[in-house]
């Protein structure tokens, strides 16, 4: 099966779950055009009050449907957007890509990865236990974050769902994810 979006979403306000839209449009340096996280410096509640200059690193969020599919068989009330990404992606390792690798996703657009997401309190309120069932540990002890990859756009698009996603990788040495 060849990577590919399953789903897109976005809330022009701060919700924790994003509505499922027909498309969405990335803008170029700037995010998902309508989503409140749009912008060139952070939008995230948290990150605006620590430093609103800051550059937004956190432009566009996606996760893998086998995520969904993982928390579903556990018994988590999970579905595309439930979790707040703007894109839901099957058959891509997104955790397993280092930092700076780009997506092209459908005919135009481009997301460079810069991390991961970090896990919030958002998480158990929207369903108890939600928080410690994307955490994990790394074979040497550290913590696995698997709520999904932020990125920024690189060349703005329409994508939709069926859109064909190809990596590209960074040149060597690859820096692994860290939370953004």
């Amino acid at each position: 099966m060849h990577p590919m979006v399953i789903a897109v979403a976005l809330s022009a306000t701060h919700t924790f779950s994003k509505p499922v839209v027909p498309a969405i449009t990335l803008v170029k340096g700037l995010g998902v055009q309508g989503d409140a996280h749009l912008g060139v410096t952070v939008k995230h509640r948290s990150r605006v009050r620590a430093d609103p200059t800051q550059p937004n690193l956190r432009q566009v969020h996606l996760i893998a449907g086998e995520l969904h599919d993982e928390l579903q068989g556990a018994g988590f009330n999970v579905a595309e957007g439930t979790m707040g990404e703007n894109i839901t992606t099957r058959g891509i390792d997104l955790l397993a890509l280092p930092r700076g690798a780009r997506l092209r996703i459908g005919g135009d657009a481009v997301v460079e990865i810069t991390g991961l997401r970090n896990p919030c309190s958002q998480l158990d309120r929207y369903q108890k236990g939600l928080t410690a069932a994307v955490l994990g540990r790394n074979p040497d002890g550290s913590l696995q974050r698997r709520a999904g990859v932020m990125g920024i756009v690189i060349e703005g698009g329409e994508v939709r769902p069926g859109d064909l996603i190809t990596a590209e990788l960074p040149a060597l040495p690859h820096w692994p994810l860290e939370r953004v």
